[in-house]
């Protein structure tokens, strides 16, 4: 049991933790495939093209109420929202990608806490299964192919263009 203000002081979290009803809380640490497809999220949301609506931050501490900061793997900040340290102003999509120790139910109590500051989406990529939940507006649907469009603005993404970074040959051990 710590309080909000000692964990934002803490910087020594590792891998980094989250603050949940005071006390931290260990996030998932990533495996490669995690980890490829968070490097391709980030190479596809900081192209030149998106810069004007947005800035791809990963793994930002996100205050979502007073007694809960959460670390999306990737949120996508407005571009003209202010910069903050911690993040209070709601972004304009946190971005998830499922690790094998992650479970559903865990992971939507979290988008909840997204959702619910005020986030108009989640999207949460599940590279088992190769398809992308998209929670928002009241709902959460599955989509395995296609694209995703970005609230708010005209990007989008290309679910197979993602997943695609998990089809390279590699050495496995």
């Amino acid at each position: 049991m710590i309080t909000a203000a000692d964990y934002l002081k803490c910087s020594s979290f590792e891998p980094d933790a989250e603050f949940v009803d005071d006390h931290v809380e260990a996030r998932a640490a990533g495996e490669r495939d995690h980890n490829d497809i968070q490097k391709k999220l980030i190479l596809m949301l900081c192209s030149v093209e998106c810069e004007d609506y947005f800035d791809c931050v990963p793994e930002q501490r996100v205050r979502t109420t007073s007694l809960r900061f959460r670390i999306p793997d990737l949120c996508l900040l407005r571009a003209d929202a202010p910069v903050e340290q911690v993040v209070v102003t709601p972004p304009l999509l946190c971005i998830e990608v499922l690790s094998p120790e992650d479970t559903m139910r865990r992971m939507l109590v979290r988008v909840g806490d997204f959702l619910g500051m005020g986030v108009p989406e989640v999207w949460i990529f599940d590279p088992v299964e190769r398809l992308v939940h998209v929670c928002g507006n009241g709902r959460l649907t599955e989509q395995r192919d296609g694209s995703l469009a970005v609230p708010e603005v005209p990007i989008r993404v290309s679910i197979a263009e993602v997943f695609s970074i998990l089809d390279r040959k590699r050495r496995t051990v």
